[in-house]
């Protein structure tokens, strides 16, 4: 138990220093934040003032731009460790490997489901989407979302980092992993705004656990190779 513990608190301190320095950061989470905002006017220009359209396009647009605006931000993380060598600093610690990965892991889940909700209420605003009725499943669909984005952008921005084309290589990696994610989260995105006329909000939201579930586990039993070599 004491062993747990000692992982528990090694991980929560390396998300809470995660999270406040990406969100303390002005000019990265800006960045993050405008980047997402270009995705969903780039896209809203291309399919036209059509409001029945874009309200059909808008799940899609949304995990679109919370995708790539994330991959941008779990890629910021790891990119501030390697700057002092603290990512090998933190390989040192008497601790698993799988607590640095989870505190690395939490930290980007913090960042990602805050962009989440943002890039949510943005499509909201621009789309003229009502997410009122609908938004507790919204919720659970960003936040499942966004552990799903940032379990498979730590672990793949571990394997990037220290390459020169980190910058290329990680979304060619994370995109094809993601895939079923995507196709959940919009899915579930498009039942909770339309009512769920069908009733298969649930499945959608079961497969997006049991992707998490998959994905962390994955991630948490492999990360420590990463930091080895």
């Amino acid at each position: 138990m004491s062993g747990l513990r000692a992982e528990a608190r090694v991980a929560l301190a390396i998300a809470r220093k995660d999270a406040v320095a990406e969100l303390r950061g002005r000019h990265a989470a800006v960045s993050t934040l405008f980047f997402a905002g270009v995705v969903l006017l780039l896209f809203g220009f291309a399919l036209g003032p059509d409001a029945a359209r874009l309200a059909a396009a808008a799940p899609g647009l949304l995990w679109l731009a919370v995708v790539f605006a994330g991959i941008l931000a779990v890629s910021r993380l790891h990119l501030l460790e390697t700057e002092d060598d603290a990512l090998e600093q933190l390989a040192l610690y008497p601790v698993a490997r799988r607590a640095i990965y989870a505190g690395k892991a939490l930290g980007g889940f913090a960042v990602m489901l805050v962009l989440g909700l943002v890039v949510l209420a943005a499509v909201g605003i621009l789309f003229a989407v009502d997410i009122g009725a609908a938004w507790p499943a919204l919720v659970v669909t960003v936040v499942l979302g966004a552990l799903g984005v940032a379990g498979v952008g730590t672990f793949y921005a571990g394997v990037t980092v220290r390459m020169r084309a980190r910058e290329v290589m990680l979304p060619l990696l994370v995109l094809p992993v993601l895939a079923p994610l995507l196709l959940g989260a919009v899915k579930a995105t498009a039942a909770a705004l339309a009512g769920d006329p069908f009733g298969e909000l649930g499945a959608w939201l079961q497969l997006l656990v049991a992707f998490d579930v998959i994905m962390l586990v994955a991630g948490a039993a492999t990360y420590g190779f990463l930091l080895e070599d």
